[in-house]
Parts: structure tokens; sequence; C-alpha cells
């Protein structure tokens, strides 16, 4: 279902899309990356897989994309959209569980958002990659508002990962827990590609995210609701 996403009078409204399996008893609102949007065909496979588990996804353009720019807009923006996004899934699916988080940068802007104050609803955040640190240039500020998250966090990353040096995500994972669980795709670069001796296939690397989420999203989100 095709969706227009209101930000604000000031912002605008984006593009946005919901798949919902009639099954589904979890909704994530998922964000791209910084030069893939919405349609981008590593979200498009990562939403069908869910949606085959059960799981709906609301899908969203931040605001440069859809107005045809490349350079991201200003944090606040992209950390506004989210919450436009979050509040949009509530009002869409009152009844289901939400997570929300996404790709590279779009993850990072809603654990911005997360961290600044509570996204109204969301009961866990999941990265697909996140974007530790430009690549060549190790580091962990971008991390540093994530001990102000208040829900369970789950970080999927690749071993090989350019954004996030192997050791470094771990630390700060190990640093977060409990709140934190980080599962690593052996082999994968930051869009979870893996080298052809890995013996994985692409199919197969995205079953491992969409698995892992789920089982995530059962234990770490849902069995908290229900302690």
């Amino acid at each position: 279902m095709d969706l227009q996403l209101v930000v604000s009078d000031q912002i605008g409204s984006v593009s946005a899309i919901m798949v919902r399996p009639p099954d589904a008893w979890l909704l994530y609102v998922l964000a791209h990356g910084v030069g893939a949007g919405m349609r981008h065909r590593f979200l498009e496979s990562v939403s069908g897989a869910l949606a085959e588990r059960g799981v709906a996804t609301l899908r969203y353009q931040f605001p440069y994309l859809e107005a045809g720019r490349k350079r991201p807009d200003y944090p606040a923006v992209l950390q506004a959209t989210v919450r436009a996004a979050v509040a949009k899934a509530v009002d869409l699916e009152p009844e289901l569980p939400i997570i929300a988080g996404g790709k590279s940068l779009g993850g990072r802007m809603t654990s911005g958002a997360a961290a600044a104050a509570a996204l109204v609803g969301v009961r866990g955040l999941v990265f697909l990659g996140f974007p530790l640190h430009p690549p060549g240039q190790p580091g962990t500020s971008r991390a540093d508002h994530l001990d102000r998250v208040d829900v369970p966090m789950l970080f999927l990353q690749g071993t090989r990962d350019s954004f996030a040096r192997l050791d470094l995500i771990t630390d700060v994972c190990e640093g977060l827990e409990p709140n934190a669980t980080l599962h690593l795709v052996e082999g994968g670069d930051h869009s979870f590609a893996v080298p052809k001796r890995s013996g994985s296939t692409p199919l197969q690397v995205l079953g491992e995210l969409v698995d892992t989420t789920v089982e995530w999203a059962r234990s770490q989100v849902l069995g908290r609701v229900r302690a």
C-alpha cells in the first residue's frame, strides 16, 4: 500500500509503503540508507521475507531523496521524519507491537531520535548495518547516544563491514548489555554481501537476517511485554 507521510508543515510530506501480511504479529518501521531509497532491492527483499514470517513493514523516504537530492538532510530533519513514520505506524496499526530502525543511516537516525526522546509505541530497534564510523576512520563517537536508548536493540553486522570495525562494534555492544544484541554475518560487508568462497548465497544471508530479527523480536520484545 502506497502512502503519503506528513513530516511537518515546514518539511512537507514523503512517500511510504506499507506491506502487511494477513497474519501480521509485528510491524517494523524500516528506514533506508544514504544513497538508496525505500524501493532499493535490498529493502524490498527484507520486507518480502519478513512478510513471509508475519512481520509487516512500513518503509519511507527521507526528504532529500524524495526531492531528488543526493546530500542527506540535517539530522534534525531526518529524525523528525523517523518520528513521523513511527506515529503513522501507530495510527495505521494500533494493535501491532512496533520495532523501528533500518539500513545504515536510517538505523542511526532512528536511534538518534530514540535517544533524544522515546519513540512512542516502539518496543525495540533493529539496525541493518549500524554505521559506527566512516570507512578508514575507525572510532565510536557515533555510538555515544546509544546508552540513552531505553528499548532493546539488535545489531545485524557483517564481519567485513568497513563502516563498523569488528572489534569496535563488539565493544560497543558489550558496553550496552543487556540492552544490545549483536549478530554477526560471517564474511558480510556493509551491504551483507559475502564472498563466493563463504558458501552462502544472498538468499541464505537474507534468511539469516530476517530469521534473527524474528527470533530476537519474539524473545526480547514480545517476551518482555509478557513478563
